[in-house]
């Protein structure tokens, strides 16, 4: 009778062990703290109908950004002075909670009353809806540096030729032209020759970052540019423009510079 209770015991013991290896899960579900119906979004201009436009999420206990077409802001809040007349339509992206949404709204910008930074007017000129025609700043064979190999990862290297390749072996675009204009969009044109077909996409203006990104299109001399189409923006003025890809698609162990001129 003892060595069967022995064993009893010995069993419950086993058990009550094992059983207390056994880990405690606390599982916690993330849920929605609303749906995207109640997300709150509202944009003012200041003055009305004028580019200067304040985006706002309010609805408490949503995260997430803005993208505003030209950039993207990472708050709920975001001031811009918007360069594009006609109705846009402005997105906010986050989570509910438990998913993730995005909605829009649209705003009618009627007059570009307050002044944009002066990169704007360089790239696209002080017509904004005419827009403006860039060029290479060189030829072959005329020992010009346009198109020129350049070291990696540095823009402040950005000018230090490495090899002056449009001098000789010129990119297949040498004679064409692109196109940037604020007509109703952030309008980008690529042109292979002066008289070719426009290859047409966007772009945008990273002021902040100095950076230009093209979309849906190419660069004025592709064949160096790389796969992001995202450009470190040397110089820009009235005059001159200056771009550099830390790694080129021409050669990835180096960087590239490109050099531009109104037509």
């Amino acid at each position: 009778m003892k060595i069967h209770n022995i064993k009893y015991l010995l069993i419950a013991v086993f058990m009550l062990a094992f059983s207390a290896c056994d880990p405690i899960v606390d599982e916690k579900h993330l849920e929605n703290s609303t749906d995207v119906a109640g997300v709150q979004l509202s944009a003012s201009q200041s003055p009305a109908g004028g580019n200067k436009i304040t985006l706002k999420m309010s609805s408490p206990g949503i995260t997430g950004y803005w993208d505003y077409n030209l950039g993207k802001a990472l708050t709920n809040e975001v001031t811009v002075v918007y360069p594009i007349p006609g109705k846009s339509t402005f997105t906010f992206v986050g989570t509910l909670g438990g998913e993730f949404f995005s909605k829009t709204i649209d705003v009618q910008v009627d007059r570009l009353d307050t002044p944009l930074e002066q990169d704007w007017y360089d790239l696209v000129s002080t017509n904004t809806a005419a827009g403006k025609t860039w060029v290479f700043d060189g030829a072959a064979g005329t020992g010009a540096m346009y198109w020129f190999m350049s070291p990696p990862d540095n823009p402040d290297s950005a000018m230090g030729a490495w090899w002056n390749a449009g001098d000789c072996c010129p990119p297949l675009d040498v004679a064409g032209k692109m196109h940037f204009d604020l007509n109703g969009a952030a309008n980008y044109n690529h042109y292979q020759t002066a008289t070719a077909a426009a290859e047409k996409g966007s772009f945008v203006l990273d002021i902040a970052n100095r950076k230009l990104i093209i979309k849906d299109s190419k660069i004025l001399g592709y064949e160096a540019g790389n796969t992001a189409n995202e450009y470190t923006i040397i110089t820009l003025t009235e005059s001159k423009l200056v771009l550099y890809v830390p790694r080129s698609l021409k050669d990835p162990t180096t960087g590239w510079t490109f050099v531009y001129k109104p037509q």
